[in-house]
Formats: C-alpha cells, structure tokens, sequence
C-alpha cells in the first residue's frame, strides 16, 4: 500500500511540473506564502489570493526561460505587485517586475530592475530603458505577460500583440525561484498564474539604452559598514575610518554610478547601513577643484579625515514626489593639498540603491589614483 501512495505522489508532482503551462493552484501546497497578510478567496469570479506587503515562492519550481503569467486585479491605492524570477537560494538576489497602478499613464507606471544583494536599486535603473506609461484599469483583472530568453526580458500587458517594454537583464542567466507579491500598504489580487518553460520566444526587442554620463570616476573603494550616527562624532571620526575594512571596488553600471551592494549586505538585522566610498586624488598643487556627484540615500563627504559636506538624496527628502534618483545633482569644492588626497563618501541606505558617483570637469592639475 506504501508504494502505491508514494507512486501516486510522485505523479502528481511530475505532473505539476510537466504541465506548469497550466494554471497552477495558488494555494499553500503549492506557495510558500511569506506576507504581513494574505487571503486565499474567489474574488471577481476568480480563485485568487490577496497579498499584503510580501511574497508568495512556487515551491519545486526552478525557472530560467521561459513564460510568466498572471492576473492581478488592480486598485488606485500606493501599491507594487508584480513577480520576480531566477531567484537565488538565499533569495538575496533575482529579476522583477512591478507594477505602479497607482501612476496609472505616467513616465515610472511599473518598473523593471534587480535586486541585488537584498537591495531593489530602482534609483539606478529608472527611466524609459526599464519603466513605461500605462493607462490601468480599475474595474477588471489586468493580464500580465513576462517572456525571459538568455539576458533579455519582455513585458505584456492584458494581451498586446506587441512587447509594451524590453529591457536587458542585469543579473548573468542562473535557473532561480519565482514569486508573486510586492510591497506597499495596498495589497492586491492574483489570480490565473501560469508557467510555460518551452515558450520564450523574444520579438521586435528594442530596449531603450541610457546614455552614460561623460568623464565619471569609474571605480570606487567600498569598505565595510558602520551605523551612520557613528559619522556624527567628529572627534571619533578618525578613528571610524581606521578601524574600517575594505572590501574592494565597485565600477559604475549604467553610465550612471557604482552600486555598493555590490561588496556590502544591507539588511543583515542589525542597524549598520552606511559604508565609505573611497578615491585618492593625485594633485601637482595646493589648489580647488569642484566635484560634481551623486548619492543614494545620505551621504557625509569627508576630505583628509575632515567633514566637509552632509545631505540627503533619498525618496521624499525634498518633496512629496521626490524619487531620489541619482544623478550628479549636487557639487562641492574640494581644498586639495599638494600630492595624495583621500574623498571618502559615508554613504547610508534605507532602500531603493546604495549608490554613489562622481566626476571632476576639469582634470587640469590633478589625477585619480
């Protein structure tokens, strides 16, 4: 009687797998449901579940290429449902998709990015190259359609016979998990989710490339991290800075800037979130040089183990719909001395990238070591 109970099980789970090209039953055998609420109920004739603030992970499900699809009934409330794919083991790092139903036709109405290291860096990957406008509806489910092959990605939307966005992937093609959800206080349903691993034919790809900014510093030095009141004591400031460890460089991505959970984990449950970014500027004279840069989230600029700048770059920090995109949006002038100088930037993140760059327009006079 046993092996005809684990013949049976067995079935049923190549079944599932063979056939995910099918709607997959979105229930607790089926999900790892990991969510500050959720709700498994038929809703607008579907069977559905409701997902507050959280994830839901096929299990026994590995994805590489292939056909995402779901419904998803959307509201006008502040809320990102969407899906992430080819996520690693630890979960830290995968691709997503999300939508933003409510900036319903505007520039960032859904959103492509990785997460990298625990950290969605949407601050980075921002624009046309990874968002696009949509007019959603609000009294019906809304089809989405996700096509991976390789490096490249397709998004459509309630059934369009052309891709609405193409972007290239940033993480190196891995088989990784899937799941369902986002966050935000508005919690949304899903419904009619299906894979299908033999469908990832891409078409008219036409991904959008960003132009790079010109003359940037293209490597930084991270260290590893600190709590970022520790910045506040100038009189320990030394000190903080040599009792630091460094874990190498970080290049710049996207013509935009370096992204410093590439070298440092952010969201390990303890309340370090801020690292330094280091450079060594070569200078043939005591003599002034601007410096323009960027930053994501705050930043504390510190010249030769002297403070010389604090700002805030993060999401609302200067109007309610202040994104916090980096870019070189800020400059300081640098006192150099006559032959090494050190810049250390002590950078801290809530969420949305751990970023930081820089450039000097005129080079006269000085070099980056």
């Amino acid at each position: 009687m046993r092996g005809v109970i684990l013949i049976i099980v067995f079935s049923t789970f190549f079944s599932q797998k063979v056939s995910s090209q099918n709607n997959i039953p979105l229930d607790t055998i089926h999900w790892e449901i990991n969510a500050q609420s959720y709700i498994l109920e038929n809703y607008k004739g579907k069977d559905a579940i409701y997902i507050q603030r959280g994830l839901a992970f096929l299990k026994n499900t590995k994805f590489l290429n292939g056909t995402i699809e779901f419904d998803v009934y959307l509201t006008k409330r502040q809320g990102f449902p969407g899906v992430r794919f080819r996520t690693s083991s630890d979960r830290l790092n995968m691709e997503s998709f999300y939508l933003r139903p409510h900036l319903a036709n505007k520039p960032d109405s859904n959103q492509a990015t990785p997460v990298i290291n625990g950290i969605s860096p949407w601050q980075l990957y921002f624009g046309p190259s990874y968002s696009v406008p949509y007019d959603y509806k609000y009294d019906g489910w809304t089809h989405v359609k996700l096509v991976v092959n390789d490096r490249k990605a397709q998004v459509y939307l309630d059934y369009s016979e052309k891709p609405n966005l193409s972007w290239n992937l940033v993480h190196k093609p891995r088989e990784g998990g899937v799941a369902i959800g986002g966050g935000g206080a508005g919690p949304m349903h899903y419904a009619n989710f299906k894979i299908n691993n033999k469908k990832y034919e891409i078409i008219d790809f036409n991904p959008i490339k960003r132009e790079p900014i010109q003359g940037l510093i293209q490597e930084w030095e991270i260290s590893d991290k600190f709590e970022e009141k520790q910045v506040d004591d100038i009189n320990a400031l030394k000190s903080l800075i040599s009792n630091r460890k460094w874990r190498g460089k970080i290049r710049v991505e996207e013509g935009t800037a370096a992204n410093i959970a590439r070298k440092v984990i952010l969201n390990d449950g303890t309340l370090k979130n801020t690292a330094f970014a280091k450079i060594t500027i070569i200078s043939d004279k005591d003599q002034t040089k601007l410096f323009e840069f960027g930053y994501s989230d705050r930043v504390v600029a510190i010249l030769n183990n002297a403070p010389i700048y604090k700002g805030s770059n993060q999401y609302r920090s200067r109007d309610y719909r202040y994104l916090g995109t980096v870019g070189l949006f800020d400059a300081i002038y640098l006192n150099l001395k006559k032959g090494e100088n050190t810049l250390l930037m002590a950078v801290s993140e809530n969420f949305g990238g751990w970023l930081i760059t820089g450039k000097f327009r005129d080079l006269k006079g000085i070099a980056i070591k």
